[in-house]
């Protein structure tokens, strides 16, 4: 049946035109249930026997929009099956929300949900018209009840021998009392779950409505939000600053945002609760500028976890706020508060119940109000209610915000499931991969089912030489050099010498796009995960590990399709010519970094492979040298390497990565080849290359390290990026060999953060990549864990064969920009936890132990300062009194940035001697590292070492130099 509607409309330039849509109406869409006689269903999808509950008989679902906005944790339970989802529900939760509309897909694909998507608006019996002087919303209601009434009564005419209702689920009175007056039974989600007596964490995981848990008597009161349509207003009319917000780590009772002030890129300070207004880390947040004379004009604090129950963040922090703009004088730093809210970043986070909240006793049942506390210290506690208090305590949970109204203190959430006992390794990991946002199920049949079907017994034959354009390389001296344990082997190298007196050099990567094409399954999981996440004792794999580890995987003595970049360069390593060509083949050898060191330092070895070895190593000394001169950057970060047993796989060593020529080998020709294919993507795509840069800082991001550098006599130049990288070079204090790596592992934490990007979206002068000192960048030489790398590898093949047919995932911006967006958010959020994984081992490693190291300094602090300890690439805070409160011998010296008791000086680059150990609250539900002053020794500070006979302590020698002061001080 086809429906048709005409209307006219005006254009742009005036023009009148006729529009028709047609709307095509069937009777073929099936109900999806195994029980009806006449639907002709080849999978139906309904089960012939649903749940039933202590007040339903045996029953479908069809829940409303707003039961699917706001309760989708418990339409995600394992319990909630058998659900039919309405296209008109689908459709605007599509408009409404992007992150649930997806989590409904996700719903719908799961075949053992039961979750059936029902076409009712192409239905002849379910699609309705608008009535004149209706609402789009009341209009939609209406659909729903009508598309229930339908599937009730169609099940009651054809569903002979099986009864089986139809319920609406909404949380809109009016809505469910039109269904009751139609003969459609509607209940609410709070009385639905309450009914399921078999599952009583449902009523834990009910939304709370929107301000319903306020408590009038919370102190703070908090400035409502601006209107979208003021935030908008005010931000084109440059009163206001849109910005991300980044809580402190020391303090979470700052934050800060990065915008313009007067024409300058700078970062906006955000002091207290009060004006970081219900704002939570990551909202993009809409600010106002404080009158100058609030500007931040002091530095940090430390907060403790103790500081922060007892603060509430406010008071303490605006006196701290009066009382330097009285002492200091100077503009200080830009300072704002929160106007508005524009995209709010809220997501499960994973924490415990504070014990102390719950007053029930053991054994009852009855609904509480409870703490929940975040493992992420920047996100404020969260109250919920739960039944199951006591059962809850001591695990590790899932808690969703559904509210923070303006008189309560903290947000409002609900409780979404247990991981597991606190502590726990197993558990611990997955908090940690669900804090990042990391993917990390088990890949589906669906992604799985587009593995080759021979399996591991696929291999390359002659088809991949006769009916592909490929170069057959199977002949050349190719090897990789990785680090050890690697098996998914994106790269590997090659050189010979050419008649003509040049060398020929080659980069050959794993020809992943072979397997993984556009459109399949396998194609958009991997795009979802963005990135293989490794972690200490585990990897996350972007691609099936039959993929990654086997077939692209560039394995020694196995024919594999390759990628491969390949220049010819004359012995000064200047760039001749460069071929980029699809390829076979065959790894002489797979060696650890060491391996190939040895192999290059033995002079007794002189095979073809080490000698090649040694020209690459050449050559790679000369390339690094070029970009050197053109201002590269040499940074440094600390980063460790653990030592598990075998079995338990617990840390039992830990130690700094050491980094060998072969590593400098292997980097150098990785960047050539992610420089040179930039080069031909954006040749062939200068509106939709996936590229990627790197923004130079802004001068004020240098000021702290600048000011303390003078402090010992080192100059920091900072107009470009060879100036500073001269700079760093003369950073060296002859009687301090570390300190030259200190100053670059804090330049680091100066520096922007690269980002992917579309280059139909950026002007070329934006595209820069500062750290590398090169005009274009890319990232070509990863598409085993990368999918930047993958999209890259497509975009490439285009360039080189005229034949290859591509869609619009390679031309459309707008697209390729949107996936820019997903794998910047996964490429730092797998950073993250990796980092976070590293702390988990870390204090894993220093449980029940205190050790005694040397440490340096490297920030000041009002309260505290905050050691590196080299060895072992740890930092913690060292705070400068016994307890927060308490009178400290130190005295903050702001002109200096230094702290001062006594004679002893505590500054940047300082050494000193710390005690490190673990401690956890009273619960042991949040352990962390701690950090005790050993030496220099301050009276009403420093700690005596812990004896022997409570801890296994372990104490390295090191000299120690308490700092005294000079006469500049």
């Amino acid at each position: 049946m086809l429906r048709t509607k005409a209307f006219v409309k005006r254009t742009r330039k005036g023009n009148v035109i006729k529009v028709v849509k047609e709307h095509y109406l069937r009777d073929d869409i099936t109900c999806s249930s195994r029980a009806c006689s006449v639907c002709d269903s080849s999978v139906p999808l309904l089960s012939t026997d649903p749940r039933t509950t202590s007040t339903i008989k045996p029953h479908y679902l069809i829940p409303d929009t707003n039961v699917f906005m706001n309760q989708l944790d418990i339409m995600e339970h394992s319990s909630i099956k058998d659900v039919i989802v309405l296209q008109t529900v689908r459709e605007e939760l599509r408009h409404l929300s992007l992150p649930v509309y997806n989590r409904l897909n996700a719903l719908t694909s799961d075949k053992n949900k039961r979750f059936y998507l029902f076409s009712n608006e192409h239905h002849r019996d379910t699609f309705i018209e608008k009535l004149k002087d209706e609402s789009s919303n009341d209009r939609n209601d209406r659909a729903i009840r009508v598309s229930t009434k339908w599937y009730k009564d169609h099940l009651n005419q054809n569903a002979k021998g099986h009864s089986i209702e139809v319920v609406m689920l909404s949380d809109d009175r009016a809505n469910r009392e039109k269904a009751l007056a139609s003969g459609i039974k509607a209940v609410s989600v709070r009385d639905y779950v309450e009914s399921m007596k078999d599952v009583p964490e449902l009523v834990d995981m009910i939304a709370n409505a929107k301000d319903s848990a306020a408590n009038d008597k919370d102190q703070i009161v908090f400035e409502e939000h601006l209107t979208s349509l003021q935030i908008t207003n005010g931000i084109k009319r440059g009163k206001y600053i849109q910005g991300n917000l980044n809580v402190g780590l020391h303090n979470v009772l700052e934050a800060s945002i990065y915008g313009t002030v007067d024409g300058e890129a700078r970062t906006i300070h955000i002091i207290g609760r009060k004006h970081m207004n219900r704002s939570i880390q990551g909202d993009t947040v809409a600010v106002e500028l404080l009158p100058k004379n609030e500007w931040k004009k002091n530095t940090s604090l430390a907060i403790e976890e103790q500081d922060e129950e007892k603060m509430q963040g406010e008071e303490d922090m605006e006196t701290i706020q009066r009382k330097d703009a009285m002492e200091i004088d100077g503009e200080g730093e830009p300072t704002c508060k929160v106007v508005g809210i524009i995209r709010k970043k809220w997501r499960p986070y994973c924490g415990f119940i504070v014990k102390k909240s719950v007053h029930s006793k053991p054994g009852t049942n009855a609904l509480e109000n409870v703490i929940f506390r975040p493992i992420d210290r920047r996100i404020p506690s969260i109250k919920i209610r739960t039944s199951q208090a006591h059962g809850l305590l001591g695990n590790r949970i899932v808690v969703a915000i559904d509210s923070w109204p303006v008189n309560s203190l903290i947000p409002v959430g609900h409780f979404v499931k247990t991981l597991g006992s606190s502590g726990d390794r197993e558990t611990e990991t997955e908090v940690l991969l669900l804090e990042h946002d990391v993917p990390y199920l088990e890949f589906s049949r669906r992604v799985l089912d587009d593995l080759p079907v021979e399996g591991e017994n696929w291999v390359v034959s002659e088809q991949h030489v006769k009916r592909e354009t490929r170069r057959d390389l199977r002949d050349l001296n190719i090897c990789s050099i990785d680090p050890p344990g690697c098996t998914d082997i994106d790269d590997a190298l090659h050189v010979r010498k050419l008649e003509n007196g040049n060398y020929e050099l080659g980069v050959h990567i794993a020809d992943v796009t072979y397997f993984v094409k556009p459109g399949q399954a396998m194609d958009e999981e991997a795009a979802s995960r963005g990135t293989t996440v490794y972690l200490v004792d585990k990897r996350i794999d972007m691609l099936p590990g039959l993929l990654g580890t086997n077939l692209c995987s560039l394995r020694s003595n196995v024919d594999r399709l390759a990628f491969s970049c390949i220049w010819q360069v004359n012995e000064n390593a200047d760039i001749i010519d460069v071929e980029f060509t699809k390829s076979i083949i065959r790894s002489k050898h797979s060696f650890t970094y060491e391996e190939a060191q040895n192999r290059m330092d033995d002079e007794w070895m002189q095979d073809d492979i080490t000698n090649g070895i040694r020209v690459m190593n050449s050559m790679a000394k000369k390339l690094r040298q070029k970009r050197i001169d053109r201002g590269a950057l040499t940074l440094s970060s600390p980063e460790v390497r653990f030592n598990l047993e075998n079995d338990s796989q617990d840390p039992v060593d830990v130690e700094m990565k050491e980094l060998k020529e072969t590593n400098a080998l292997v980097e150098e020709f990785m960047l050539l080849a992610n420089i040179s294919v930039a080069e031909k993507i954006h040749s062939k795509f200068p509106n939709s290359a996936l590229l990627r840069k790197h923004a130079a800082p802004p001068s004020t991001s240098f000021d702290t390290l600048r000011k303390a550098l003078l402090e010992v006599g080192v100059g920091l130049e900072v107009e470009n990026s060879k100036a500073l990288a001269d700079s760093l070079d003369r950073a060296v204090l002859p009687e301090d060999p570390y300190f030259n790596k200190l100053v670059r592992i804090l330049m680091t934490r100066c520096m922007m953060q690269a980002q992917y990007f579309c280059s139909g979206t950026e002007s070329e002068a934006d595209f820069r990549h500062y750290g590398l000192a090169s005009p274009i960048y890319t990232h070509f030489t990863s598409p085993i864990r990368r999918y930047s790398d993958v999209v890259v590898h497509r975009l490439l093949q285009a360039c080189i064969d005229g034949d290859a047919v591509y869609g619009q995932e390679l031309i459309d911006k707008t697209k390729m920009k949107d996936l820019c967006d997903v794998l910047n958010h996964r490429h730092r959020m797998a950073q993250q936890a990796g980092r976070s994984s590293v702390e988990l081992y870390t204090n894993m490693f220093f449980r029940n132990k205190i050790q005694v190291e040397q440490g340096r300094i490297i920030r000041i602090l009002q309260n505290g300062f905050v050691v590196l300890v080299p060895k072992y690439g740890i930092e913690g805070i060292v705070y400068t009194s016994k307890k927060p409160g308490e009178p400290s011998p130190f005295v903050y010296n702001e002109a200096n940035n230094s702290l001062e008791a006594g004679e002893t000086v505590i500054r940047m680059f300082g050494t000193v001697k710390v005690e490190i150990s673990i401690e956890g609250d009273e619960n042991g539900m949040r352990q962390k590292m701690k950090m005790n002053l050993i030496e220099p020794y301050v009276e009403g500070v420093s700690t005596l070492p812990t004896p022997l006979s409570d801890l296994k302590r372990v104490i390295e020698d090191g000299s120690t130099k308490a700092v005294k002061k000079t006469k500049k001080d």
